[in-house]
């Protein structure tokens, strides 16, 4: 019997972090956390691109630009919806999530999800960095072992 499992090893690996510009003072955090992780397990600073797009909403199509140029071995999805008193949250949260799983199952690319949806600033906060870790910094550890596990299976 095979056995694969992830490796955390950047090395080689070609990144894409798209970011957004909303909710700046937190999704900021998400990023230097998620730079740091990939340097951390040897991603060359000239093999990742950091892209920043508007808001969460936008994410999921320049997630699915980056992966479709086949120069990236995975995405990272970062940004920040905090619910607020209208269903706007629901729609943004939401879509941002579904378009996101659904860049990585239409290219093979996988896109990592390190949205926070949460709802209040403290609780962004806290995830990005304060208290519960940082989930950028998760994100791109999850991006460096799913391209490996990915390429360790198409290998055999």
């Amino acid at each position: 019997m095979k056995r694969i499992e992830a490796s955390a090893d950047g090395r080689g690996l070609r990144v894409c972090v798209v970011d957004t510009g909303w909710n700046e003072f937190i999704v900021e955090r998400l990023t230097k956390g998620a730079l740091g992780t990939l340097r951390k397990l040897g991603v060359a600073e000239d093999d990742v691109t950091h892209v920043t797009v508007a808001g969460a909403f936008e994410l999921p199509i320049a997630a699915k630009t980056a992966a479709e140029t086949g120069r990236f071995d995975a995405v990272v999805a970062l940004g920040c919806v905090i619910r607020g008193s209208t269903p706007h949250f629901d729609y943004v949260a939401g879509e941002a999530a579904k378009g996101i799983a659904k860049v990585g199952l239409d290219t093979g690319v996988p896109v990592i999800f390190g949205v926070l949806t949460t709802d209040t600033v403290e609780q962004a906060m806290d995830r990005a960095g304060i208290k519960l870790g940082n989930k950028g910094a998760e994100a791109a550890a999850v991006a460096v072992e799913t391209a490996r596990t990915l390429a360790a299976i198409k290998e055999g």
